[in-house]
């Protein structure tokens, strides 16, 4: 793989790589990115609209199983290694099961991940494109992205709700600056095959606008345990008070599906 790029603003990375490595990265944290591959091994950030569904009603269980989205028309998106399962409408683009998406300080050289997510769905990848470090390569910018990850080392749900959301919106739109977000109180939660645990939704606001791209965040993370009694958690992240900011009520009928893995899953 080639060498990474100087660090810039708002500047998220994806890579895919073996499984074990995949498990590394994602154990930092969950939340968002949107981006495309440049053949370097390399991705930026990108978008595409939403298009709302309604659910059918069916409720299988956490322990039900079953390769089908819960949601007619809707695509089933699978991470087998951390045992979680979550469907997204039609338009959002899925990435390989190898695929690892992380965000990290902008001026750290080896680019450490601060948070990461396997697998994630991507909406709007070209969402905005712009060069602005005007270093002559025009990079895209996603509107928004969902996936999940381990969470080793948190003590409990609330507390990696808190951390894994905080950490994408501060990682992908504020910093070096944490005094413009907003972190909401912990929320019990229960998702629509009876999962439970615990969301924290995380917002930016007045962040300077630097360049072409840069908005505001919102991140919506909801940590739980999986089969084996780890936590795990599921992250919505995307761009914040703009006309094409993917809706509330969207979000949540995108958590109301997540699940535990079963065998099967995602073969749609």
């Amino acid at each position: 793989m080639s060498a990474p790029e100087p660090p810039r603003r708002n500047r998220t990375t994806a890579v895919v790589v073996s499984a074990a490595a995949a498990v590394v990265v994602a154990c930092a944290a969950v939340g968002y990115l949107a981006l495309r591959d440049d053949g370097n091994g390399e991705a930026r950030p990108q978008p595409s609209p939403t298009a709302p569904a309604s659910a059918d009603g069916t409720d299988r269980g956490a322990a039900g199983g079953g390769s089908g989205p819960l949601v007619p028309g809707w695509k089933t998106v699978v991470n087998a290694e951390r045992g979680i399962t979550f469907d997204v409408p039609d338009s959002w683009a899925r990435k390989a099961a190898s695929w690892v998406s992380y965000v990290a300080e902008n001026d750290d050289p080896k680019e450490k991940p601060l948070v990461g997510m396997m697998a994630p769905a991507v909406l709007q990848e070209k969402w905005c494109t712009s060069d602005d470090d005007k270093d002559g390569t025009q990079d895209d910018y996603a509107l928004a992205s969902t996936g999940t990850t381990g969470e080793q080392g948190s003590r409990s749900a609330a507390e990696a709700a808190e951390d894994t959301a905080e950490t994408w919106v501060y990682g992908l739109y504020t910093q070096p600056d944490r005094s413009r977000l907003t972190v909401g109180e912990p929320e019990s939660f229960r998702t629509k095959t009876g999962v439970e645990g615990s969301l924290v939704t995380v917002t930016s606001s007045g962040t300077p606008k630097k360049g072409k791209c840069d908005t505001d965040g919102k991140a919506v993370t909801f940590a739980f345990k999986n089969a084996e009694g780890e936590f795990v958690s599921w992250t919505y992240v995307g761009a914040h008070g703009v006309p094409d900011e993917v809706p509330d009520a969207t979000i949540r009928q995108i958590l109301g599906t997540v699940r535990l893995y079963k065998q099967g899953d995602g073969q749609d």
